[in-house]
């Protein structure tokens, strides 16, 4: 691989951990930029998969105060996350790169949608917090729809956050705070899950993999430092413009 392309993955790195530090969807920039410089689609995912993983335990560890009101949760959840995580890595990996080439437009698009309704589905929870929820009177639904969720996080991850807000957001009853603390560590449990399947599959580029990690963990701290003085919705909608770009340059690739 050239200077010029690994410089250009470095730099996707850090402006996905930037992004996921902020606003979210920091995928939908770094994959799209792993299959430009001729990584193959599977590849591109799982190491992609991998490569993030670092820099999400930052936007955990800020919240961690909040663990231990979530401590019964997470004994229940944390289980079917990791083996929807797992699962979900099983798919992709007997998933075929021209069979998911076909998908890539699908799953960009979709979870480009997810990042542009993350406002409305934000507001949706907070107002159907205080009323009673399904994990009193069904607890079976809120493990069936996080293990969904968490399959789907396996398989190709953008859009997760949004998802398990939703998701918790419907089967729970619990201030928005701690429900934010409660999705970043399952997204946090899924991904890692299915990194530890894919580090083992002999799918990961390992050489792109580290420069994305120093890359990844860079935006974040910048993220991170850079937080209160850059408005995420801004850059969410930067995000959700880069997402449709890609979304029809791979529509008409097809």
């Amino acid at each position: 691989m050239s200077l010029f392309n690994e410089m250009l993955i470095f730099m996707a790195a850090v402006a996905a951990g930037f992004i996921n530090a902020i606003a979210g969807g920091g995928t939908l920039v770094s994959f799209p930029v792993l299959l430009a410089v001729g990584i193959s689609p599977v590849v591109a995912n799982v190491t992609n998969t991998v490569a993030l993983v670092p820099g999400t335990i930052g936007g955990m560890w800020s919240q961690r105060k909040d663990f231990k009101s979530q401590y019964e949760r997470l004994l229940k959840l944390l289980p079917v996350a990791v083996i929807g995580g797992i699962v979900g890595g099983l798919l992709l990996l007997n998933t075929s790169e021209s069979s998911f080439r076909s998908i890539i437009p699908y799953l960009i698009l979709a979870a480009t949608l997810l990042l542009a309704a993350q406002v409305k589905i934000k507001n949706w929870v907070v107002a159907r917090i205080g009323h009673a929820h399904s994990e009193r009177h069904n607890p079976m639904l809120m493990l069936s729809l996080v293990i969904l969720a968490a399959i789907y996080g396996g398989y190709f991850g953008a859009g997760l956050g949004v998802i398990l807000m939703a998701v918790l957001g419907y089967v729970t009853d619990d201030s928005m705070t701690r429900l934010n603390f409660l999705k970043q560590a399952l997204a946090f449990a899924i991904n890692l899950a299915a990194a530890i399947y894919f580090a083992f599959s002999g799918k990961v580029d390992w050489m792109v993999a580290f420069v994305m990690i120093f890359g990844s963990l860079a935006g974040g701290l910048i993220g991170g430092k850079l937080a209160g003085k850059i408005k995420p919705e801004l850059l969410r909608w930067i995000v959700v413009s880069a997402g449709l770009i890609a979304s029809v340059i791979f529509f008409l690739k097809k």
